[in-house]
């Protein structure tokens, strides 16, 4: 067997066992038993595959990690535990050849390493049990030894859901000559989905998005339709999006007497089925040349039911004669309640929305405008209920030649990340203009002031102050504390990545933090970003970066606001998993 057959199988034992950057509670429950037994601050169980290490299992992983849980492979030991399949046992990482590059030393503080193999049946090495210290670490034969069995007994444990993987799939391949009993049961297991996912759906877009990806391979209708019924009898169209625009604007609001599916069904509060288009002419003949211009042959419309009577219709079409069953009419009516739901929710969230988005942006101050510089920036939210998080950028005018700049994301997401996001904004600004200081200096300044005053919040920051020269080009002075490094675009397009950063804030006491120094000359450009603009479960921060850098090269003539939509594309709006958050400056002579 070759090397990179015997890689696929390892990563296919690895997906079996149906693990992935989320917690587990059998495999936390490993890691505290490490984090115990050896007395370390930090155990993990840590799977490899081709791209990243993840944890189903943490305890005492500092933030942001023990959140995300999972790091680029560049942070990781436990890779040298797959590729040699042997135990990896560290004393000071900092000083051992195979280990002293990796980034986790700095980034996760690791310095101590033990790390035990753990296998599927088969015996390959799917990662590893892993015990962390952040100080040099002599470990013992017998605590060696422990860690040893406790990996065997973690291997034993995945081995087993891999055997229910197995079991899974024999039973699925033995149900699929049962016909009608298993179409039933996928009915339920449609309704059982839509419960779950319409329940995190948060516009009208969103409804429909959903149901459009729950009926793939069941109903599989060719348009879904969401209207609303307002006073008067009045249908408003909410997915004119799925339709071409003159089709979307010519039934976006339309009267009583027009007859139409989803207009019939909301008004009677009955559900309408056009099972071809002899019915489509003669129930609902309005919408006639609609269906024929979509080729559509058939429709069912459902009402979806509010507390006082119908507020709308859900509506299924066809390119084919359809004519459901009494199931199908039961699912369809028991989805459109779901949907129904869902669409007041909507309607709730939308005056939630405008309040956050009210709060957020008066958490985020115009940027100042100067004349040796010219800057944008851009900030978009998580997506997730709150619609304000931890994500901050800042630029203060110090005096006529230098500005100061500052980029920081507080972790978690939601009221409560804005809060602290919102002290720390202040108090980093009171501190830039009480007085001039080195940026490391500053920051320590800002904790210091943090621990007095009793604020909380695990928090990444960068600082940074930009000097305009008498000769021309600028002088950029920064420490970081845990954040992700500038980027520079020199005048001939150059894409240059900056210094590393130190540890997080709030994270480490007694950090010792440095300031680094780059001069820039004019035509320069500086970006500055929060690690949800181009990171997500799917794509390694390392991945993210090199895409950045792409963008930056591919569009040198871009202008700022231009190149600042560019990035903030990066990462899909609905892919997006974390608050994004980039600053743009150009320097001008």
């Amino acid at each position: 067997m070759t090397v990179g057959d015997a890689e696929g199988q390892r990563l296919a034992a690895l997906l079996r066992t149906g693990l992935g950057a989320i917690p587990d509670p059998m495999f936390d429950r490993f890691a505290a038993l490490v984090r115990t037994v050896l007395g370390v601050p930090v155990a993990l169980v840590s799977l490899v595959d081709a791209e990243r290490q993840f944890f189903p299992g943490a305890y005492g992983l500092g933030e942001p990690w023990q959140r995300r849980r999972q790091t680029p492979l560049s942070h990781s030991f436990c890779k040298h535990v797959v590729e040699t399949a042997k135990p990896l046992i560290v004393t000071d990482a900092r000083e051992d050849p195979r280990v002293r590059g990796n980034l986790a030393i700095e980034d996760l503080g690791v310095v101590g390493y033990a790390g035990m193999p753990v296998l599927d049946a088969d015996g390959r090495v799917l990662g590893s049990l892993c015990a962390i210290d952040h100080e040099p670490r002599q470990w013992t034969e017998q605590q060696t030894a422990l860690l040893a069995d406790l990996a065997a007994a973690c291997s034993d444990s995945l081995q087993l859901r891999i055997a229910s993987y197995h079991a899974e799939q024999q039973r699925q391949v033995a149900s699929e000559g049962q016909g009608r009993a298993h179409l039933v049961a996928e009915r339920s297991r449609l309704l059982l989905r839509a419960s779950a996912a319409l329940g995190a759906a948060a516009s009208s877009d969103d409804v429909v998005e959903t149901v459009r990806n729950l009926v793939i391979g069941s109903l599989d209708p060719a348009y879904v339709g969401v209207s609303w019924l307002e006073a008067g009898g009045t249908i408003q169209l909410a997915s004119g999006r799925l339709l071409p625009g003159h089709l979307a604007d010519r039934w976006a609001h339309y009267g009583g007497d027009v007859r139409t599916p989803s207009g019939l069904a909301a008004r009677t509060g009955r559900t309408v089925i056009l099972r071809d288009l002899a019915a489509v002419a003669e129930q609902t003949p309005d919408a006639l040349d609609t269906f024929a211009e979509m080729k559509w042959q058939a429709a069912v419309s459902v009402p979806l039911p509010g507390v006082h009577g119908p507020i709308g219709s859900l509506t299924f079409c066809w390119r084919q004669p359809y004519s459901p069953d009494e199931a199908e009419q039961a699912v369809l009516t028991a989805l459109s309640g779901y949907v129904a739901q869902a669409l007041l929710r909507a309607t709730e969230y939308d005056d939630r929305r405008t309040a956050a988005e009210t709060m957020q942006k008066a958490l985020l101050s115009p940027l100042p405008e100067l004349d040796h510089v010219r800057m944008t920036a851009r900030y978009v939210p998580a997506g997730r209920s709150d619609l304000v998080g931890g994500d901050w950028y800042d630029a203060v005018r110090i005096d006529d030649t230098r500005m100061a700049v500052v980029i920081g994301d507080v972790a978690g997401h939601g009221v409560t990340a804005a809060a602290t996001m919102g002290h720390y904004r202040s108090m980093l600004r009171t501190l830039l203009v009480d007085r001039y200081d080195y940026p490391s200096a500053l920051l320590q300044r800002f904790e210091r002031a943090v621990k007095a005053l009793g604020v909380e919040g695990i928090a990444t920051a960068l600082v940074a102050y930009l000097t305009a020269e008498p000769d021309g080009g600028h002088t950029l002075t920064w420490a970081s504390a845990g954040h992700l490094p500038p980027t520079v675009v020199l005048p001939d397009g150059t894409v240059t990545q900056l210094a590393l950063g130190g540890p997080l804030l709030g994270a480490l006491r007694g950090v010792t933090r440095r300031t680094h120094t780059r001069r820039l000359p004019a035509g320069s450009r500086l970006v500055l970003y929060t690690d949800g603009l181009i990171e997500t479960r799917t794509c390694p921060i390392d991945d993210g970066i090199d895409c950045l850098h792409r963008v930056l090269t591919d569009n040198p003539g871009a202008g700022l606001d231009e190149l600042a939509d560019l990035l903030m594309e990066i990462t899909p709006l609905g892919e997006r998993e974390d608050d994004a958050s980039v600053l743009l400056i150009d320097t001008l002579d």
